[in-house]
């Protein structure tokens, strides 16, 4: 089960955190890998670190919010590996800022690349994977991404952008089943990445956090990856325009 060997799949924002594990864990699966970031010199060692382990993995600089950045990688990666079949819309920036201090500059940066970003890239993978009547588009938000009830002080831009994604998973989803495409998304709780750290939460705050998580603890990148393997599988064949919550329990509890 499971089984991407040969897979063609692109990861946007793989240079760290969440994104580079999602690379290393599909590249063990067979995948092989595109690994894409806005700097060379964090995502090119995930690449060869795949290649060291005897996988295919190759690395681009994109903006995921520069349609032509993102036009030219995607030709980049169906000339070299002659399809696409995976896309990871992981990308995505954080800002710690009281919503009355927000700048329409501020705004527009976060919506630019964790929304818009998405939307580019995935019209984009579906164009390609329309050609084969297969697909996968696993598009990364939040759990504060709304109707849960979990609200980030300090990350309006954000949480609406994150809620964006799921809106615009479910249509896609709907638009895009006739073209063997399947989109989901995965809202990841409280895990163990840079991003984390940028919401400046007090020790104090974190552990006030962790009370509401029935696990008792901070997630780890890995267990958002084996979610992403799935649902890139043959296995998730029958699942699209679903959000999935990878939280420890946080909103049941």
């Amino acid at each position: 089960m499971f089984d991407l060997k040969d897979r063609v799949v692109l990861i946007t924002g793989a240079g760290s955190g969440m994104g580079k594990s999602h690379a290393f864990i599909l590249a063990g699966q067979g995948a092989k890998v595109a690994v894409t970031g806005k700097n060379l010199e964090n995502c090119q060692p995930v690449a060869d670190e795949i290649k060291s382990k005897g996988g295919e993995g190759v690395c681009f600089k994109m903006d995921v919010s520069n349609s032509d950045e993102v036009n030219k990688v995607f030709d980049e990666v169906v000339k070299q590996f002659g399809r696409l079949d995976i896309l990871v819309n992981n990308a995505g920036i954080y800002q710690h800022k009281p919503a009355l201090e927000i700048t329409e500059n501020d705004w527009d940066n976060m919506i630019d690349i964790d929304l818009k970003g998405m939307f580019l890239c995935a019209q984009r993978a579906a164009k390609e994977m329309a050609k084969n009547k297969w697909g996968r588009i696993i598009n990364i938000a939040s759990i504060a991404s709304g109707g849960v009830g979990i609200g980030v002080d300090g990350g309006a831009h954000y949480t609406a952008a994150k809620g964006g994604i799921i809106g615009l998973t479910e249509t896609l989803a709907v638009e895009w089943a006739p073209l063997g495409i399947n989109v989901n998304t995965i809202s990841p709780g409280a895990i163990d990445t840079p991003m984390l750290s940028a919401t400046q939460m007090s020790k104090e705050e974190l552990a006030a956090m962790i009370v509401n998580i029935p696990l008792k603890r901070i997630g780890r990148p890995e267990e958002v990856s084996a979610m992403v393997v799935f649902l890139a599988s043959e296995e998730a064949s029958y699942i699209t325009g679903a959000t999935f919550y990878v939280d420890g329990g946080w909103l049941a509890s």
